[in-house]
């Protein structure tokens, strides 16, 4: 089993950057490949980010170039920096953690999620 908790969401202003933070807990969390995903009301949830435990990056379209992912895997924390926000990057971002996973943008590879933090972006 492998708990997560999200912190750092809050409201910002266009232009603005937020760093989200995910602490991770459990057995073996550092071997995990950790994503963040987003979802808004009546969506799907979104790819924004991952990391593999050795620190290869993947990135979602719509975030490429403005938004950088990390992890420490002493400590088991993975960050979200999240720069030049627009209005419409608003949503609930989720920490995930998955294992073999194959399809790094794919929310159904994933086994454990965190509860989410609340990203908004004014005009």
């Amino acid at each position: 089993q492998v708990q997560l908790a999200e912190s750092g969401g809050g409201l910002v202003q266009a232009g603005g950057s937020l760093r989200l933070s995910c602490a991770a807990s459990g057995r073996a969390a550092s071997s995990y490949l950790m994503g963040w995903f987003r979802q808004g009301p009546g969506k799907e949830r979104e790819f924004v980010a991952a990391i593999a435990w050795r620190g290869g990056t993947y990135f979602g379209d719509s975030v490429k170039g403005r938004f950088t992912i990390s992890r420490d895997n002493a400590k088991n924390t993975v960050s979200l920096q999240m720069n030049s926000l627009k209005p419409e990057d608003t949503r609930v971002y989720y920490c995930a953690a998955g294992r073999l996973v194959t399809m790094y943008d794919a929310p159904s590879q994933y086994q454990y999620w965190g509860q989410g933090t609340q990203v908004t972006v004014s005009t």
